[in-house]
C-alpha cells in the first residue's frame, strides 16, 4: 500500500538586524497556509504558544511562524526602541525571511494590538487577523479589572486591597503605574486562568512545571518593554475601534476569540468587538480565560481552520 508522506519542517532562525538578533521559529510545511503568531505583553514572549500549540497547528494544515519581539524574550536588544514602526519593520523581515507575500496574523493580547495596527498599515500583506483575548480599549480593560477586583475584595471584606483599589482609582490613568498595578490585581485574582479548566487544559498547564523551555521563559518578563511602549506609543491609552472599522472597510477579514472567564474583558466589551467585526466572526468560549489556545485548544484550532478555509 502506498503511503502519503506529510512533510513537517521545523526551522529556527536568528534574524540579524543592525547587528541585533530576533528569534523566530517555523513549524510545518511552507506550502501550507501561513500564520504568524504575535505574542502578548508588552514584555513577554512566544514560548507558551510555541511549546503547547504551534506544532499541533502545523499538523492541521498550517505553516506556523512564531517570534519574540525585539527587546523581549529570546530577542535581546539593548537598543530596542519599542515603537510600533520598529515592530512593523521586524514583521516585514519575518515575511521576507520566510518568503511570505501574505499571511494570517494571530494576535494574542497585546499581540492583537500589533496585528490590528499592522493590518491597517499593510492591508495587502494581511490575509486576515485573528484577535485572541486582545483589547479594544486598554482603558476599558483596566477599568474592568479594577471593578471586578473591587467586587471580590468587598465580598471578602479585604480592607487592605480595597485601600489599594481606592488609591488606584485616584491615580493618573495615563501613568504606567496605573496600568501596571491594575494588571497586578488581575494576576492576583486569577483573571488569567479559567474557573473550571478542562482536563485537556490542566494537562497542558502541567507541562509548565516539566518542560525546560516553559520553566525558563513561561513567566519571564522583560520590564523595559512595557515602559518603552508606554513612553513612545502611549499604548495604555489606545482605543482601536476606528482602526478595526478601517480594516474591515479595507476588506481584510477580522475574527475574534475570547474566553468567558477572562477577567480582562466584560461581556459588554466582547459584544462591542463583535459588533465591529461581525457576529459570525467571533466566538465567546466557556471554561476559557486569557490563554485561549491552552484553555480550549481544540476549539481554538477548529476556529482557525474554519476562518482560513
Amino acid at each position: 500500500m502506498k503511503k502519503t508522506l506529510t512533510v513537517l519542517v521545523f526551522i529556527v532562525t536568528t534574524l540579524i538586524v543592525n547587528s541585533q538578533t530576533i528569534y523566530s521559529k517555523a513549524f510545518g510545511n511552507p506550502n501550507d497556509k501561513p500564520l504568524i503568531y504575535l505574542h502578548g505583553g508588552p514584555g513577554y514572549n512566544a514560548v507558551g504558544f510555541e511549546a503547547t500549540t504551534a506544532q499541533k497547528l502545523s499538523e492541521n494544515g498550517f505553516y506556523v511562524i512564531s517570534y519574540d519581539r525585539r527587546g523581549e524574550g529570546r530577542s535581546p536588544d539593548k537598543n530596542a526602541k519599542f515603537t510600533f514602526n520598529e515592530t512593523f519593520d521586524d514583521i516585514n523581515l519575518i515575511y521576507d525571511t520566510f518568503n511570505l507575500t501574505s499571511a494570517t496574523l494571530v494576535g494574542h493580547s497585546f499581540g492583537g494590538v500589533i496585528a490590528t495596527l499592522y493590518a491597517e498599515k499593510h492591508p495587502t500583506k494581511t490575509k486576515s487577523i485573528i484577535l485572541v483575548s486582545a483589547p479594544l480599549s486598554m482603558q476599558e480593560t483596566l477599568s474592568t479589572i479594577l471593578k471586578s477586583s473591587k467586587s471580590i475584595y468587598i465580598k471578602n471584606k479585604d480592607s487592605v486591597n480595597l485601600n489599594y483599589i481606592s488609591m488606584l482609582e485616584k491615580m493618573d490613568k495615563n501613568s504606567i503605574e496605573y496600568s501596571s498595578y491594575s494588571f497586578s490585581h488581575a494576576m492576583q485574582n486569577g483573571f488569567y486562568y479559567p474557573k473550571e479548566p478542562t482536563t485537556d487544559a490542566l494537562n497542558i498547564y502541567s507541562t509548565f512545571k516539566t518542560d525546560s523551555l516553559l520553566i525558563k521563559y513561561g513567566s519571564k518578563m522583560t520590564y523595559k518593554a512595557p515602559r518603552g511602549f508606554w513612553q513612545n506609543e502611549k499604548y495604555t491609552m489606545l482605543d482601536l475601534s476606528e482602526n478595526l472599522k478601517q480594516i474591515v472597510k479595507n476588506g481584510t477579514p477580522v475574527f475574534g476569540l475570547y474566553g468567558k472567564d477572562d477577567g480582562l474583558f466584560s461581556e459588554s466589551q466582547v459584544r462591542t468587538i463583535e459588533n465591529l467585526i461581525g457576529e459570525n466572526n467571533l466566538e465567546y468560549l466557556s471554561n476559557c480565560s486569557h490563554n485561549l489556545f491552552i484553555d480550549q485548544q481544540t476549539k481554538f484550532m477548529d476556529a482557525l481552520k474554519k476562518w482560513t478555509e
